[in-house]
């Protein structure tokens, strides 16, 4: 897979994506990720990519000779434009699963007031957003969904196994695990996990799992 990031703080990705499976994904080919700097595509001496709002209001707006630039130079056959902005749907498990059947993503991430609408109508797939809050840009946003959707790529995890029994993979929370010591500070480990008896065992964490689900996050049921 190979994604693209369009943004105005590249520094922010240094670490995050250098480390651990993103990394590792990387180093196998797995997958082709490349940081780019919005400035880059601008043509003036300040290489502005932000203007104020026609009819007033508070904050800038990103321009769209930058970015629709950009995309045009960046975007192919297989190209899937994301925008990264609070109005974009609620990201989760099964969104990060649809990205990673996509052969190329381009994440455009978001800064100040946000784009400027012919940006959203004329060139962006979809709008994704991590939450209900409002962060400084749309860096982070990028880097969870890079790390979400690497961790499904084919072979990111070692064993393709890992990725299908995390929460949410199947809609509910993961239940309760346990490792050695079976007893520590008298405190001591279900009995059906020692059993040997896979069928229960494998009956006892549908259960937990779905009773946390329940307990936690009653809205994954609904």
């Amino acid at each position: 897979m190979k994604i693209d990031v369009l943004t105005l703080f590249p520094a922010m990705f240094a670490g995050p994506l250098d480390e651990s499976i993103v990394q590792r994904a990387r180093k196998e080919g797995i997958l082709e990720l490349a940081i780019r700097n919005l400035r880059d595509y601008t043509h003036d001496r300040h290489k502005k990519v932000d203007d104020r709002p026609f009819g007033g209001g508070p904050g800038m707006l990103l321009k769209p000779e930058p970015v629709f630039e950009a995309v045009n130079d960046l975007r192919g056959a297989e190209t899937r434009v994301i925008l990264l902005s609070p109005a974009g749907r609620k990201f989760n498990q099964a969104i990060a699963a649809e990205l990673a059947g996509c052969g190329h993503l381009l994440l455009v991430c978001g800064s100040y007031e946000g784009f400027d609408e012919r940006i959203r109508e004329h060139l962006a797939d979809d709008e994704l957003s991590i939450g209900d809050y409002v962060l400084t840009n749309g860096a982070l946003p990028a880097m969870v969904i890079i790390d979400a959707v690497t961790r499904l790529l084919p072979g990111a995890l070692g064993d393709d196994e890992s990725s299908r029994d995390e929460s949410f993979s199947h809609g509910l929370l993961e239940g309760p695990h346990y490792t050695r010591p079976a007893e520590f500070q008298g405190l001591k480990v279900p009995e059906v996990l020692l059993s040997g008896n896979h069928a229960e065992i494998a009956r006892w964490r549908s259960e937990q799992a779905l009773r946390r689900t329940r307990e936690r996050r009653p809205d994954l049921l609904e």
